[in-house]
């Protein structure tokens, strides 16, 4: 007897119906949208700490990562009332009121929706304006991979460190590795992509042969792209421990510098599936818990 096409569920207080919870949506590992549903319950407790208070853009699956995908950044109109919208960027038609992943049970609600991925701006939703963190996304251009990332990613830590900044290492959960260093105080949008461009050029003279701050892609093969753009106001980035729509369930992943280090000698691959994630949870904690609270400020002027 085939299973229902819904069920109707209770997830932290909350009624939800469910839909085609035997559908495959990562066919290279039979991983269904039950267990897609599953991760993202599970994850839940600390990854509403990471985009609880932000606007998010969900990109949407319906026909698992093979299929068609669309980003959706205005929330659904058939939301229930308990998920929550915040205004922000935008678009050219005026204001969006995005989604607000405040709970486990709607995160599990846009699991539903096969909302694989879960992209997170840098500022939160009650000040669109000012961003909590600066992100440096670090893109390798075949065939530099996640390694050539991670050794990048050291040359940042140590730039950082010379400032008196620390910064915190995740994957991306597809092919790089991002650097989130935590502000919670005063900036702008500006001067976020300031920073960060600046620092990107320095890198690109100092490691000409490895590193490429711009945008032209016929330059990028073989270096680690520093992508300071995704500071930008209307930018979002992989959210922590988002799925991502690979062959296999992949997460983008908090890290220690210890991997970091051990990807930049080839020693790790730093690829990890949702079970590992949980797994990591367990054993390791939040890793990104500190950017949450950590104050640190820009070393550039006011204004400028």
């Amino acid at each position: 007897m085939p299973p229902p096409k819904k069920v109707e569920a209770t997830i932290d207080g909350r009624r939800l119906l469910l839909s085609n919870l035997e559908k495959v949506l990562y066919p290279g590992a039979g991983f269904t949208k039950a267990e897609v549903i599953d991760y993202y319950v599970r994850v839940a407790p600390v990854m509403v700490g990471h985009v609880g208070d932000r606007g998010v853009t969900l990109r949407r699956y319906p026909n698992g990562v093979d299929g068609t995908s669309f980003f959706e950044k205005r929330c659904a109109s058939h939301r229930p009332d308990w998920v929550p919208t915040a205004l922000g960027p935008g678009d050219r038609a005026g204001p969006i009121g995005y989604c607000v992943l405040d709970s486990v049970a709607a995160l599990a609600w846009a699991a539903n929706m096969a909302a694989l991925e879960v992209h997170g701006p840098m500022a939160r939703a009650g000040d669109i304006e000012s961003p909590t963190m600066v992100v440096f996304d670090l893109d390798p251009g075949e065939p530099a991979t996640i390694l050539e990332c991670c050794a990048v990613a050291l040359e940042i830590r140590t730039l950082l460190e010379a400032l008196g900044l620390e910064a915190w290492p995740k994957t991306s959960g597809s092919k790089g590795l991002q650097l989130y260093l935590p502000l919670n105080s005063p900036a702008t949008h500006d001067e976020a992509s300031s920073f960060a461009l600046a620092v990107a050029q320095l890198l690109e003279r100092r490691l000409p042969g490895q590193v490429i701050s711009t945008m032209e892609r016929a330059a990028r093969p073989g270096k680690v792209f520093v992508d300071w753009s995704q500071n930008s106001r209307h930018k979002t980035t992989i959210a922590p421990y988002s799925l991502r729509a690979r062959p296999r369930p992949t997460v983008s992943t908090p890290l220690d510098w210890d991997e970091v280090a051990a990807g930049a000698e080839g020693d790790a691959e730093l690829r990890f599936e949702a079970g590992q994630v949980l797994e990591r949870l367990e054993r390791l904690g939040d890793l990104f818990a500190p950017t949450l609270t950590l104050r640190q400020e820009l070393p550039l002027p006011r204004g400028g």
